[in-house]
């Protein structure tokens, strides 16, 4: 018999048979590791296993390899506490399911899973407003740090100088500065001003940050594969657009 207890965030839950369900989560010590919770939608445990909650787990096998049984105690309902809020609710469900779609089964990835506890303790603060998104973005680019694709938005990639960085090569994933890149700029992709450091973050800029995020996030983690972004960052990111006034054209409804 093999068992530990880690922290973890739940990423999914899939029913399993009569009342069961497999559960997926983002443990510290563990990774995206997946087990067996029996009665999981009834009961005391309906309201747990619900993605973007924190739980403190335990997992038991006969053998390593095994899926494993779960058993859980709520730490922290996110999930509940953004349910009345529909771009919070759709940003919770899009860094779940990125993080279940990119990350390696048992890799353990404990930067990852700080950062995504942070974000989700970031969504549920009062007076908050949008400003959770550019942690969002944050998160993302951290997780394309930890599996290896690091974007460098230090220096300019043509100049050395960390003065007015304003795009990203979508290339190499470096930054380049608006001098240096001006005659490219449509070949380019935009930098977030929060970022570098040069600003809160208004809608242009946040709307620039999951384009960013997500363009590297496609190119290097599920093309490769043969897959697609998960259809929940695609429906966030559509929800952010539709309901905030932007340059290119978007309108807050």
């Amino acid at each position: 018999m093999v068992d530990w207890t880690d922290e973890g965030i739940v990423l999914a839950a899939r029913p399993h048979g009569e009342g069961s369900a497999v559960v997926t989560l983002l443990t510290r010590a563990h990774g995206r590791h997946a087990g067996l919770v029996r009665g999981a939608f009834s009961g005391r445990a309906r309201g747990v296993y619900q993605p973007g909650n924190r739980i403190n787990a335990e997992w038991r096998a006969r053998l390593s390899e095994h899926l494993g049984n779960y058993t859980g105690e709520l730490s922290a309902g996110h999930a509940a506490a953004v349910l009345d809020d529909p771009l919070k609710l759709a940003g919770l469900s899009s860094a779940c399911a990125v993080a279940d779609a990119s990350l390696p089964e048992r890799e353990p990835h404990p930067r990852v899973h700080d950062g995504l506890a942070a974000l989700l303790d970031a969504m549920v603060m009062d007076g908050i407003g949008d400003a959770w998104i550019a942690a969002y973005v944050s998160w993302e680019i951290g997780l394309l740090a930890d599996l290896g694709y690091g974007l460098d938005l230090d220096a300019c990639a043509a100049t050395g100088s960390n003065d007015d960085l304003a795009y990203v090569s979508p290339r190499s994933g470096r930054a380049v500065s608006l001098a240096a890149g001006e005659p490219y700029r449509d070949k380019l992709l935009p930098l977030p001003r929060f970022l570098v450091g040069a600003g809160g973050g208004d809608p242009d800029d946040l709307f620039a940050g999951l384009a960013l995020s997500g363009f590297f996030l496609e190119r290097h983690v599920f093309a490769t594969h043969g897959r697609h972004p998960p259809p929940s960052r695609t429906r966030f990111v559509e929800r952010f657009a539709q309901g905030t006034t932007l340059s290119g054209g978007g309108r807050r409804e």
